[in-house]
């Protein structure tokens, strides 16, 4: 029912991909010279044919990402150019844009789901530079190889400084540190390693007492890969060059041509109103962050100080402490009650199946929903040296049925970043590692519980990226819910559950300091937007940031502080002129959960309306058309400010 995947095999999967192309080209042609062109004897294998290159092409990604080494990196970034070049050739190609126009006018028996595939194509064709001169399209393509390639360099330059750093530290220094995190950083000599991967960075910020630590480890995160400087300037002067060939005024205007919201003004002005909202509270919160580390001796509060007072904070004012969680979140007990309440909520059961996984801690399941196995899903949890920090879902296979009538049924990976488990102790959480699984997994529904027959609009794919992170932060809104925290928080050694005091504690410290974790958000987004308005130079990037946070920021960081060198989702990832997305589908998000909370969380006749308006339809439909369907009206930002703990 589902393929195997194989991670000893990379030479294999490079060849495999390059043949595909080649046998891809073959086939259009071919497809071409049919007499009468339809939707089923073209678009169907054009599909079918374009996906499984997509699938090959995910195995190669997906190894580069959790079992990074010089293989994979030389077969990617080899591969790269290749394929940057045959994606930009068929955007290109005249024949097959002028066979959907064929269709879209002549093919009269077509469906809702594929007149949306048509549209998105023709769209897609007109993006890529159909209809261009030779000279202009053979320019588009050579920007977009180039680009391909120096965006794979930043985030292997970020990558190697995150790698190259590491601080050896004696037990006096590592005193207020919780026994896990030591557990994790112990050495065989006795020393402790922290390191700039975010989950050996962050323990330290948050509970190491050596201020001078703190500020050799923020500044050796604030500063590093200096060399993607030069990189971003060059970035952003090939993407606008880019969009002026495609006839945008900017790259931000091009970015939004596939996003639910209209314009770069439309953003900007949206994200002011929030910034109005949320800057004087977060004002107030920096305020009650500087008193109190004045109360404790710390007359001037620098950045790198920020986080491990704002916890101190945090644990006096509601005696909150994640620590104290860890021991009640076992990362297996949490994946199994996780499962239990996504049972109770959509009524999703997973099955646990052994297959070939790439790392002996990877687990495998199946998702079944009324008595049917609908899809697979692997989780890779555990952090480890070889694997990209962070976490996300990768989508490897989507549903769709093919022009024989055959149904794939999809596939997706959720990897993150929590601590390993060693000889002495197994894998524990933090909630805040809880809220990154139930984010990750909103993604994988969203794709595996696709009923869409077409594979371009199935799961997350064709979904306006603006509101891609609608499932997702809609599902980790429920960490916070009691009914959902006490099916899995229970202590791994006792087996006790979690006391209700740790829960309402957790509810209330929820919010703390939201404020000034929203116009963080904001700082991003908007600088995001701005800098894909024009062609800045490196020195004009580090211009509109300083402007960025003058407007929107409460902390001003040091000027060496050059967090642009590594912020990859922008830079290296899908979120150019995008960022503003996490807060535009937090909007949808805090509307749809509010709807649950409402009916008291477990709700199954609600919950079966919105997996059916909003999760089986995947990109079938327009985002904010589908969120109507299931909300019955607009989304309200009071939802919003609710969720985020301020007051409208």
């Amino acid at each position: 029912m589902f393929p195997e995947f194989h991670s000893n095999n990379l030479a294999q999967k490079e060849s495999a991909i390059l043949e595909k192309m080649e046998s891809n080209k073959q086939l259009i042609q071919s497809l071409l010279k049919q007499p009468n062109i339809s939707f089923q004897n073209f678009l169907k294998p054009y599909q079918r044919v374009q996906t499984e290159l997509g699938d090959l092409v995910t195995e190669v990604s997906h190894l580069n990402s959790v079992k990074n080494n010089e293989e994979s990196q030389t077969i990617y970034s080899r591969l790269l150019p290749k394929l940057s070049e045959y994606y930009t050739d068929l955007g290109q190609n005249e024949e097959i844009f002028s066979a959907l126009l064929q269709i879209q006018t002549s093919d009269k028996t077509i469906n809702e789901e594929q007149t949306k595939v048509l549209e998105n194509e023709i769209r897609d064709f007109r993006l890529s530079g159909v209809g261009l001169n030779l000279a202009t399209k053979e320019e588009l393509k050579n920007i977009r190889i180039k680009l391909s390639d120096l965006t794979n360099q930043f985030s292997q330059n970020v990558l190697n400084a995150t790698n190259a750093f590491a601080l050896y530290l004696r037990e006096e220094d590592v005193t207020s540190i919780p026994e896990s995190d030591k557990i994790s950083a112990k050495q065989p000599d006795g020393t402790y390693k922290f390191t700039l991967h975010f989950p050996s960075y962050i323990a330290y910020m948050t509970y190491g007492e050596n201020r001078q630590v703190r500020k050799q480890l923020y500044d050796a995160y604030c500063t590093r890969a200096p060399e993607n400087g030069k990189l971003i300037e060059e970035i952003l002067s090939l993407r606008d060059k880019e969009a002026k060939l495609l006839g945008f005024e900017t790259y931000a205007h091009l970015s939004l041509a596939t996003k639910v919201a209209n314009s770069p003004e439309e953003v900007i002005q949206f994200l002011d109103h929030l910034g109005k909202k949320a800057k004087p509270i977060a004002e107030k919160e920096y305020k009650e962050i500087k008193s109190f580390a004045k109360k404790l001796g710390q007359d001037d509060l620098e950045p790198w100080d920020l986080t491990f007072y704002s916890e101190k904070l945090k644990k006096e004012s509601f005696s909150y402490d994640e620590e104290i969680y860890r021991p009640y979140l076992e990362k297996e007990t949490v994946i199994q009650g996780t499962f239990q309440f996504l049972e109770k909520l959509l009524g999703v059961t997973f099955k646990q199946t052994q297959t070939n996984v790439w790392e002996p801690t990877v687990l495998c399941y199946d998702l079944v929903v009324e008595g049917k196995t609908r899809s697979r899903l692997y989780l890779d949890l555990e952090v480890r040296s070889d694997k990209k920090g962070g976490a996300w879902m990768h989508n490897w296979k989507p549903h769709f049925q093919d022009e024989t009538g055959k149904t794939e049924l999809p596939i997706a990976f959720v990897v993150a970043s929590f601590p390993k488990a060693t000889d002495n102790q197994p894998s524990l959480l933090r909630p805040s590692d809880v809220v990154t699984l139930f984010h990750e997994l909103g993604h994988a529904l969203h794709h595996l519980l696709s009923q869409v027959k077409e594979a371009f609009v199935s799961g997350v794919n064709g979904v306006e990226w603006d509101a891609v992170e609608f499932p997702s932060q809609f599902l980790e809104n429920f960490v916070y819910e009691p009914k959902v925290l006490q099916l899995f928080a229970k202590h791994y050694q006792t087996k006790e559950p979690i006391p209700n005091s740790y829960i309402d504690t957790m509810v209330k410290a929820k919010n703390f300091m939201s404020a000034m974790g929203v116009v963080r958000q904001l700082e991003f987004a908007k600088f995001d937007m701005l800098v894909h308005k024009e062609k800045p130079t490196e020195e004009r990037v580090q211009e509109i940031l300083n402007q960025v946070r003058n407007e929107i920021a409460v902390v001003l960081p040091p000027t060496y502080n050059k967090f642009q060198n590594s912020f990859t989702h922008i830079f290296a990832g899908g979120y150019a002129a995008g960022y503003y997305s996490y807060k535009w589908a937090e909007l949808l998000s805090a509307n749809a959960f509010y709807s649950f909370v409402d009916k008291g969380v477990f709700d199954l006749e609600h919950a079966a309306h919105f997996r059916k308006t909003v999760l089986e339809k995947g990109g079938s439909a327009n985002a904010m058309n589908l969120f109507r369907d299931f909300y019955g009206k607009d989304p309200d930002i009071e939802a919003l400010l609710r969720l985020n703990g301020i007051a409208a």
